[in-house]
Parts: structure tokens; C-alpha cells; sequence
């Protein structure tokens, strides 16, 4: 047995990262949201309203209702979920192993997410208000 820990990245088909790549670059949110998400939760009130301006988190001040609606579409497609603590669900989101994946990869390529096109946005939006996330 050795000390040093074994990373595994889990394996995506293809369509599960097109989709969830389209999602996040039509999401209201920058880069910077989920760059925060890997290594702590993130409470809705830090993402909400003016706060996720200030934090760079966001370009424009979102509702609460708004901002939690465009995270949850976000939890469907598999790149975040809710946290939990002792006494049930919280306000706080945190990023999956596939939100991992891709904030690593735009880190990489530039820091910013990249502007989806006009398509991407009708696709995005048909699946969510058919909520379909696969």
C-alpha cells in the first residue's frame, strides 16, 4: 500500500460533455463561480444580487429565484450539487467531478468560458423548459 492517493477521473460519453458544456457557457454565471465551487460550497446569497457581481460570479445582478433556478438546471445536467449538512439540505452549491472536469479544462484554455452560439442557446433552452438533461 502506498501514501500517495490514486486519482481516477471518471470517463464522460460525449454527448454528457456536449451537453453539460452547453449548459454551464449559457448559465448566467463566469468562470470564476465555479473556479470557487472546487474548493468550497457556495452559498445562493453570495450568488445573488449584487454580491455575485462583486465576486465576479455573475455580469449582472441576478434575483435570488433567478439565480437558484439557473443552478438547479445546472445540478439536472450533472454539474452541481446541492450541499448537505447535519440537518438536511443547505443554500450552498458545490461543483461535481464532471463541473470539476470542465472548470479544469477552461482554466487551462484561458480562464474565460467560451460564448455559445445562437444554436446552443435554442438547444439549451428547448432542454430546460423540457427539462431534459439527458
Amino acid at each position: 500500500m502506498t501514501s500517495t492517493k490514486e486519482i481516477q477521473s471518471i470517463s464522460y460519453t460525449s454527448p454528457t460533455l456536449k451537453r453539460a458544456e452547453r449548459a454551464l457557457c449559457c448559465s448566467p454565471f463566469k468562470l470564476a463561480l465555479f473556479v470557487a465551487m472546487q474548493n468550497q460550497s457556495v452559498p445562493l446569497s453570495a450568488i445573488a444580487l449584487q454580491s455575485g457581481v462583486r465576486r465576479g460570479y455573475s455580469q449582472k445582478p441576478l434575483s435570488e429565484r433567478r439565480a437558484e433556478r439557473d443552478l438547479m438546471w445546472l445540478i439536472d445536467v450533472g454539474l452541481l450539487r446541492r450541499e448537505v449538512d447535519g440537518q438536511g439540505i443547505t443554500d450552498s452549491f458545490r461543483l461535481t467531478p464532471l463541473g470539476r472536469q470542465l472548470t479544469d479544462k477552461w482554466q487551462k484554455q484561458g480562464g474565460i468560458l467560451p460564448q455559445p452560439s445562437w444554436i446552443d442557446r435554442l438547444i439549451d433552452t428547448f432542454n430546460r423548459w423540457l427539462r431534459l438533461p439527458f
